[in-house]
């Protein structure tokens, strides 16, 4: 069983940064291999942010996050990190971590989901 746990929420003015951080208590596996950040806004649908092939280390973002997020890796604590820069109000949102099988994509098929942590910009 995969498991996938998401930290580093909270509450930020806007313009701030945030980080957070999903630590997956597994070695990587093909399954695994991809690896997304989603948020999902009150009354908004579930949305991708960014998505990380953990092998390739190749990325993709949602325009609304491009040139203000990252997604890394940190192999030595086994987490994929998002670095949130310059949030703004429409960055309030519960963010979850998701896993998955290659092709890695956006809109990918993702198995796996942590709980959500919350990210409130004011």
């Amino acid at each position: 069983q995969v498991q996938l746990v998401e930290s580093g929420g909270g509450s930020v003015q806007a313009g701030g940064s945030l980080r957070l951080s999903c630590a997956t208590f597994r070695p990587p596996a093909r399954s695994t291999n991809c690896v997304g950040w989603f948020r999902q806004a009150p009354g908004k649908e579930r949305e991708a942010v960014a998505v990380i092939n953990r092998v390739l280390d190749r990325k993709l973002y949602d325009d609304s996050v491009k040139g203000r997020f990252t997604i890394s890796l940190d192999n030595d604590k086994n987490t994929v990190d998002l670095q949130m820069d310059s949030v703004n109000l429409e960055d309030t949102a519960t963010y979850f971590c998701a896993a998955g099988s290659p092709p890695c994509e956006l809109h990918g098929q993702f198995n796996h989901w942590g709980q959500g942590t919350q990210v409130t910009v004011s």
